[in-house]
């Protein structure tokens, strides 16, 4: 086969393994930072001030209001505290939503971000940031963004519920599965997106049986880091446009979004990307890539209707009409039913043909 490709990649320093928050204050010292701010959701101040503890004198203050899909306001709010209390880093410690403020306070800012990652979302590996506001979430590329240092604990992941942990665990495949049908896809990011794949759909039950058990939660960080890296080199597609749609019109849970929309995805560009689907289905060792999403989100006890997350029916149509506009690239055309029909079974729950 006669290659053709280009491929960035992307800088950044990981740092991984059990325990290894206690190296948190020596990467800020690296950084060359005496002031780091530290975000986090409401819920998980309790790891922030671990993590404040490691820094010590360091460490410049907290700011505990990260949120789902980073609303301008909390942006600026977080942004203001960082200038008012001269930090120059900012350690993000949590999901996708608090490391999404720490980028966008680096957006504007240019301050320097350690991301420490507690579920499996796969945020912190990529430039994409995403910011809502008056119910449209918009999302850009920008190398500022990208975190300096990513550390992944295992052991910070041990007090994520199920609940929350296993729709994690399913956004970060969702970056894999686009990352292999991608407009700009490469052998390189191909092989990662695949083996992020395999280490997600192979660890995730076993986190779900035996939440104490550390290998497992290595597998399943390992293959979010896979994850985002791969998402983070190549283009986005129509899942992820439907997401962003779906999770800034109606607020919608992030991670719960992605896990009952891919299957339905990758229904829909099951006969326009069949190298891919092969791909995806042969990591998560089924005959059908589409079914085999469907099969792992229900094996975990994920959610897997819309109706079941908030969606309201009434919304479909209007979501349908934002999904259309200005589309992502796509493998199979984006047209306004086939959409349509894709959010209808996304709203019922329906596995897939």
């Amino acid at each position: 086969m006669l290659l053709n490709f280009t491929y960035d990649q992307l800088p950044g320093r990981v740092v991984f393994g059990p325990g290894k928050l206690d190296q948190l204050g020596a990467e800020v010292q690296r950084l060359g930072a005496e002031r780091a701010l530290v975000l986090c959701t409401p819920e998980q101040v309790g790891q922030a001030e671990a993590a404040a503890a490691q820094l010590g004198s360091r460490c410049a203050g907290l700011f505990p209001g990260a949120v789902m899909h980073v609303p301008v306001e909390v942006a600026r709010a977080a942004r203001d505290e960082a200038r008012r209390l001269g930090a120059d880093c900012a350690v993000a410690i949590g999901g996708g939503s608090t490391i999404g403020l720490g980028k966008a306070i680096a957006l504007e800012s240019g301050l320097p971000i350690i991301a420490v990652p507690t579920t499996y979302a796969g945020s912190e590996m990529t430039p994409i940031y995403g910011l809502t506001e008056a119910g449209i979430k918009k999302t850009g590329r920008d190398a500022r963004v990208l975190p300096r240092v990513v550390i992944y604990d295992p052991l910070l992941t041990l007090s994520l519920p199920g609940r929350i942990g296993g729709p994690s665990g399913i956004n970060a495949i969702a970056h894999c599965v686009e990352a292999l049908y991608a407009q700009d896809a490469n052998p390189i990011i191909s092989l990662l997106a695949e083996d992020g794949i395999r280490a997600l759909a192979g660890s995730l039950p076993q986190v779900m049986r035996q939440p104490d058990d550390v290998a497992a939660r290595s597998q399943a960080l390992y293959g979010a880091w896979l994850a985002g890296a791969s998402l983070g080199a190549v283009g986005m597609a129509l899942h992820h446009k439907l997401c962003h749609t779906l999770g800034g019109s109606f607020n919608l849970p992030h991670a719960e979004t992605h896990t009952i929309l891919l299957p339905h995805a990758a229904a829909y560009n099951n006969a326009a990307a069949p190298e891919a689907m092969a791909r995806v289905a042969r990591a998560l060792g089924c005959d059908h890539a589409a079914q085999g999403l469907y099969d792992l989100a229900a094996s975990i006890g994920a959610p897997l209707a819309l109706k079941h997350i908030g969606m309201p029916e009434t919304g479909l149509d209007h979501a349908a009409e934002l999904a259309v506009q200005n589309p992502y690239y796509n493998p199979c055309p984006v047209t306004r039913e086939g959409v349509r029909l894709l959010l209808d079974n996304a709203y019922h729950g329906r596995r897939p043909a």
